[in-house]
């Protein structure tokens, strides 16, 4: 019997697992996790302070004081159970790493304690060999440097039995270059702070910091494990390269916020379980648009600690699903014709003093600070859409980006009828000229419009990849798998950059002898004429918005090896580097990092695509054709005549059809990815491997092999079907 019957079998005796559960959330909320509640218990005076110092102003920690709070973290660690400690990072694998120590040690005379110092605490030294690179270091120069970020606290994982303290670090090469995902995030967010708190300035002197907030939306699929591993396209790739659509798919819509199935519910109280327990704000749970696909969301946090958050609910999911024998799938469209999973990234600006930047206010003071961070945002994402499409282009997310309610590759931002009123009133109402208009001009009460303004927004344009909704901009184009901190390192960067950029042009007019409030209003004007072009209200699907974007100037990168140009441009490398966030070097490192990435995700589906035609539809295949040769050959033994078997024969003649030109194409899309293999340029095998394997040959094999689906008798089929695979748990 197949696998794939196997699974079915299994999966009729397959009951939801009994999940205990807590009857109060508060109760369990952050016990993994040091917080400072714990610091105050497990530090000294001294320890406690350095530490606060240190995650609120990023005052240095001194040696002698980290070997104290070492003491502590230890202390506390094991009176949870703890035997082990990791340095837990995010390299640009895609993945979290880590390498367990143990507490235990020996003394000289060979007696055993358990000890933690400051020096393991604030630094460990990995092999960085084996992570990418992109040509920062040769093997012969693998040190790298894994460093303590106190502002993310440590936490407790468990395995099975097994506790582990992870110590969130950042990760930098030998050099000092960073080869992970944190370490620019945080600059940028620094990058953002300083240049943000100059401008509310202008408004409220008491503010002296500003953070970037972030609340993710995290789709995925949940499927049987057993149909998954019947799947090799989806044990390899995370996704289907083959596979009719059902009869039923998503059509009805009766899937969206329905009853969440069983097993389903059973799985995500247990994996919620766990994020409460590691201090992860998750507040909704749902069923999305697509069957058998899921979201979650929590609470808004800083956005460093939500993009930690949200790194490690990707891999509590992977484990506790495999609990319930269930497995979670997060690429970005691991079926065909239905939707794909995005990871909604909701961004906004908070002050020190409570005021969320992107919030409409009740006065005309706040009316005016509300204004000029959001056109500053407008006018970033204008400058800089190559950069941002690029921070978001991978080879999963190609597929998605354009199709089934995802926003297209072209970057432009939906700011709903109300604001677009306000900011036409602004160009229009401004003058060039400063004069008493300009005065009436910053009474402008956007307060009044706010029920309007969410109503409009809150069930935004859902093919915008950049929209506002109410009081914060939803970047919908980051996909399902992807690490939130590259595209927010961008975002936050590209803003910094343009809110810089506005100090210079205000200060100048308030040099001239302009009034401060009648400088910021005509600076916003300026930018508001300067950016217009990348709002669009309109279908982000068709193909008058296509060719209007092209006339506007608006980039539409459609595939990941053009859109990651934009990362290696001078415009790219002045703006990184003028905000302290990448190096020209870690700019060159990490573009030939996602080429080769695409290159061999590509390289693996094609792969798979050639082996699963070979030795999963072929055979099945071909014995089905000689069962019709069989068929026909029989009746026209016995003298039947050709009408009794001319269904058969179409049957067999389409059959055969298929075959040959599946076996056809598998073996020339071989001969094309050999010839890639022989380029030695990265952006041009990542282009070939794009245009001569993926869109010359990917769609055509399935092609195919889908219509031998259909006509292959069932009891045959090798492979689950996405009947299966989507509606039975």
């Amino acid at each position: 019997m197949s696998l794939r019957f196997n699974a079915l079998n299994r999966l009729s005796q397959t009951s939801a697992e009994q999940v205990e559960g807590t009857t109060k959330i508060t109760a369990i909320f952050g016990e993994n996790v040091f917080d400072l509640k714990k610091a105050r218990q497990y530090l000294s005076d001294e320890a406690y302070k350095s530490l606060l110092g240190s995650i609120r102003a990023g005052q240095k920690i001194q040696r002698n004081v980290a070997n104290q709070i070492a003491n502590g973290i230890r202390a506390w660690a094991e009176s949870k159970g703890v035997t082990h400690y990791t340095h837990w990072f995010q390299p640009l694998t895609g993945t979290t790493a880590e390498k367990h120590d143990s507490f235990f040690t020996l003394k000289g005379d060979g007696t055993p304690i358990e000890e933690f110092e400051g020096d393991a605490l604030i630094q460990q030294e990995p092999d960085a060999s084996s992570f990418p690179s992109g040509g920062i270091r040769a093997t012969f120069e693998a040190r790298g440097y894994t460093a303590w970020d106190p502002s993310s606290p440590p936490f407790i994982m468990h395995i099975g039995p097994g506790k582990t303290l992870c110590i969130p670090t950042i990760f930098i090469s030998y050099t000092g270059e960073s080869l992970d995902y944190k370490a620019p995030l945080l600059k940028a967010v620094e990058a953002l702070n300083k240049a943000a708190v100059d401008v509310c300035n202008y408004f409220d002197k008491n503010i002296s910091k500003v953070s970037a907030t972030l609340g993710w939306e995290q789709e995925y699929f949940v499927i049987d494990e057993a149909l998954f591993n019947a799947r090799p396209d989806l044990v390899m790739c995370g996704r289907t390269v083959f596979g009719h659509n059902s009869a039923k798919n998503q059509q009805l819509e009766d899937h969206y916020f329905g009853s969440i199935p069983e097993r389903v519910y059973a799985f995500m109280r247990d994996f919620e379980e766990e994020c409460y327990k590691l201090g992860i704000p998750l507040r909704t749970r749902h069923n999305e648009v697509a069957p058998a696909q899921f979201e979650c969301a929590p609470i808004y946090e800083e956005i460093n600690l939500a993009v930690d958050h949200n790194t490690l609910l990707v891999d509590i999911m992977g484990r506790v699903s495999a609990r319930h024998k269930l497995r979670v799938l997060l690429h970005e469209k691991p079926f065909a014709g239905i939707n794909g999973s995005g990871k909604h990234n909701n961004w906004s600006m908070a002050t020190d003093t409570g005021i969320n930047l992107l919030a409409p206010g009740k006065t005309p003071k706040t009316n005016l600070m509300f204004l000029t961070f959001f056109v500053n945002t407008i006018k970033a994402v204008h400058d800089y859409a190559d950069v941002l499409r690029a921070s978001i282009a991978s080879a999963p997310n190609d597929y998605r980006l354009g199709a089934n309610e995802a926003p297209p590759a072209i970057i432009s931002v939906f700011i709903g009828q109300y604001l677009s009123k306000v900011l036409e009133d602004v160009k229009e109402r401004v003058s060039e000229k400063f004069d008493e208009q300009d005065e009436s001009m910053l009474k402008i009460d956007i307060h009044k419009s706010i029920p309007e303004l969410l109503m409009d927004n809150t069930d935004r344009n859902r093919t915008s990849p950049f929209a506002f909704t109410g009081n914060k901009f939803e970047f919908r184009a980051v996909g399902s798998s992807a690490n939130c901190a590259n595209p927010m390192t961008v975002l936050n960067t590209i803003v910094a950059q343009t809110l810089r950029q506005f100090k210079e042009d205000v200060d100048r007019l308030i040099d001239r002898g302009e009034k401060k409030e009648i400088a910021i209003m005509h600076v916003i004007r300026e930018y508001i004429v300067a950016s217009e072009k990348i709002l669009f209200e309109g279908d982000g699907y068709s193909e008058a918005w296509e060719k209007e974007a092209e006339k506007r100037g608006l980039p539409n990168l459609k595939t990941t090896p053009l859109a990651l140009d934009a990362m290696v441009t001078d415009k790219a490398k002045i703006l990184f580097d003028s905000n302290g966030v990448y190096s020209h070097t870690e700019l060159e490192a990490r573009h030939e990092i996602e080429l080769e990435k695409y290159i061999k995700k590509v390289q693996i589906e094609s792969r798979i695509m050639g082996e699963l035609a070979t030795s999963h539809v072929l055979p099945p295949s071909i014995r089905y054709q000689n069962l019709l040769a069989k068929n026909i050959n029989g009746l026209k033994a016995i003298g039947m005549d050709e009408s009794a078997y001319s269904n058969q024969k179409q049957i067999l003649d389409k059959i055969s059809e298929h075959i040959n030109k599946a076996s056809d194409l598998v073996e020339k899309m071989i001969e094309a990815r050999k010839i890639c293999n022989a380029i030695e340029d990265s952006r041009t095998r990542a282009i070939a491997y794009q245009s001569q394997v993926k869109d010359a040959f990917f769609d055509q094999i399935r092609y195919h092999v889908d219509k031998l689906e259909l006509l292959v008798d069932d009891k045959e089929w090798y492979l689950p079907k996405y009947r299966e695979m989507l509606f039975l748990r």
